[in-house]
């Protein structure tokens, strides 16, 4: 499922007709490491569903300094300010983790969006997720400490791959984590010594997930608790989508209801 558009969560999710109607214009593409899907104030000409691909999304100050807000990757799209009406965005998106993704173009994307089916309902629940996550980074890079930051996002990063593997450098991690180089290899020390992770030049192994997910602060269970019960929520839920069920669903739901009676 990886290098199909079903490795995409959202896209997954999308009933058999808005899939199928989709699936003509979604176009697959190789996001290489480092490079940039939109820059602050950029226009957007597409939006981004990762498959293998992580795509994080970073503000920069006018002194340079720059801090990740949060990552995109099979769980999402990249792309919600165009999403949410919005023309211009102040985040950049950059690639941090390379890999497969599929784009569709911005003209295609608000002629779905108009028809208020499933892409827009889980467009706008990923938004509210998105927003978790964020809300929760900024808590953790707060108040918690770099080894529990370090633990929320590897596991952050491990739930948006195929394996158990990250091609990372401590600059990079440093910088997405808004702390100084030699911080994250203190941190990451001490996890090898424990035994939770390998860690060689550019690539960081993890050995023991759960040994991770005990040393985490609460804040990755937080955002992943909340991506999974938007998720769950049937498409039913969304008023657009009611309001499109057929004659044969309603009957179906008046039998069930009767019987419920019944019994």
């Amino acid at each position: 499922m990886i290098d199909s558009p079903k490795g995409n969560r959202i896209l997954a999710a999308l009933s058999s007709d808005d899939y199928f109607r989709l699936l003509g214009h979604l176009e697959f593409t190789q996001l290489a490491f480092g490079e940039v899907l939109y820059y602050s104030g950029d226009r957007q000409r597409y939006i981004h569903f990762p498959t293998t691909s992580i795509v994080s999304l970073d503000f920069s100050t006018e002194d340079g300094f720059s801090a990740q807000l949060a990552i995109v990757g099979n769980d999402g799209l990249v792309g919600i300010p165009m999403i949410l009406g919005g023309e211009t965005t102040t985040h950049s998106a950059i690639v941090q983790s390379a890999g497969n993704a599929f784009r569709l173009r911005a003209d295609r994307v608000c002629c779905e969006l108009s028809k208020g089916g499933d892409l827009q309902s889980l467009s706008l629940r990923y938004a509210q997720a998105l927003m978790t996550q964020i809300a929760q980074s900024v808590i953790c890079n707060r108040h918690h400490s770099v080894k529990q930051q370090l633990c929320r996002w590897l596991l952050l990063s491990l739930d948006r791959l195929p394996g158990n593997q990250l091609h990372v450098t401590q600059e990079l991690i440093g910088h997405m984590l808004g702390v100084r180089r030699e911080t994250v290899t203190e941190a990451a020390g001490k996890l090898q010594a424990a035994g939770l992770i390998e860690y060689s030049r550019g690539r960081i192994t993890v050995i023991d997930r759960a040994g991770i997910e005990a040393l985490a602060c609460e804040c990755y269970a937080a955002t992943k608790v909340e991506m999974d019960r938007l998720f769950h929520l049937t498409l039913e839920d969304h008023p657009g989508v009611r309001d499109r069920l057929n004659l044969a669903t309603l009957r179906q739901r008046a039998f069930k209801y009767h019987h419920e009676q019944q019994c």
